[in-house]
């Protein structure tokens, strides 16, 4: 099994995606740019969203597992657009052929702006040029019913759906925060937001639908949102005692923090992988860690407040929830 994790993240690094946002002199080039599938001048559905977590355990599908287990722990570096299998696939931009593994093709625009095509069975060669929207790339895998699409902007992935990018994209969605937890660590135990003393770990359930319906068995799986912020009142008269702070951020480029910096244990992907089955069907969770190391309740005043979280999407559409906890710190209860 590390031989498997060792050939995946090699895998990954091969594709020349770097970690580190792309710096302000450095951004490329990029007009809005219309859909690598036919038809090119609508929209598709998006089954992934950019920053979806991606998760393979090394274990058996159990709670020990997900709040335990090795495995490849990665944020999706680009998004899934659902479509058929065996449907051609054309380059965004036209430039020069790529080949970074056999069902990977890349299209270098120049001026820092690069486009890569996953799962399918390429069409062209390594060096080829070609033109956007007239040479066919690849045709999608079979079984994989997606081409997975990845903008790199000089190495650094960076958000397709973000305004000014891939078009035409709409959303009506309201991303749901379904609820929030407190931890003593980060595999537990849960405290009871009765009695938050101490330092704890701050966990939100987030998540989203997809802009459009997705067919097949992807149908109604819920996708990340794109950014995740955090604040708490004081609940006697809603003062904000705490401001606003960000705990995800993928408006545009990943998070430069470890997977379990961001994402919170017992986080899985849709369809999650275990050592031993895959789970079909199964709709994934996405918890968030609110901050990237345990809040010390103790900058609190003993009393009850509310901590407030908002998850929204990448067109600004938000759903937010309250928790009302209470801090008691000093002699024990």
């Amino acid at each position: 099994m590390a031989l498997l994790v060792v050939v995946a993240v090699l895998a990954l690094a091969a594709t020349g995606i770097a970690n580190t946002p792309a710096s302000a002199s450095s951004r490329a080039v990029v007009a809005p740019y219309d859909w690598p599938v036919k038809p090119f001048h609508e929209a598709h559905p998006v089954r992934a969203n950019f920053g979806d977590p991606r998760t393979t355990f090394l274990g058996p599908p159990t709670m020990h597992t997900l709040m335990t287990s090795d495995g490849i722990f990665e944020d999706h570096f680009g998004i899934d657009i659902s479509v058929p299998d065996g449907t051609p696939v054309y380059a965004v931009r036209s430039g020069v052929v790529g080949l970074p593994n056999a069902r990977v093709v890349s299209v270098d625009a120049g001026d820092g702006f690069i486009t890569q095509y996953w799962h399918i069975i390429p069409a062209v060669k390594a060096g080829d040029h070609v033109d956007a929207y007239r040479t066919v790339l690849g045709h999608v895998m079979k079984g994989y019913e997606h081409v997975h699409f990845t903008e790199l902007d000089n190495g650094v992935a960076v958000n397709p759906l973000a305004p000014g990018h891939l078009a035409p994209y709409a959303d009506t969605t309201r991303p749901e925060v379904a609820g929030i937890w407190f931890r003593a660590s980060d595999t537990g135990p849960e405290i009871l937001p009765e009695y938050v003393h101490g330092r704890v770990v701050m966990i939100a359930n987030a998540f989203d639908m997809p802009a459009l319906r997705v067919p097949g068995i992807w149908a109604d799986l819920p996708v990340a949102p794109a950014l995740v912020t955090w604040r708490i009142e004081r609940a006697s008269d809603g003062k904000v005692v705490v401001p606003s702070h960000t705990a995800f951020d993928v408006r545009q480029t990943l998070p430069t923090t470890p997977f379990w910096a961001h994402y919170a244990r017992g986080t899985r992907q849709n369809m999650a992988n275990f050592r031993i089955q895959r789970a079909w069907r199964e709709p994934g969770v996405y918890l968030y860690k609110l901050t990237t190391t345990r809040f010390d309740s103790n900058r609190l005043p003993n009393g009850i407040y509310r901590l407030v979280v908002t998850a929204t999407d990448i067109r600004g559409n938000a759903g937010s929830t309250r928790q009302t906890f209470i801090v008691h710190n000093g002699s024990p209860l």
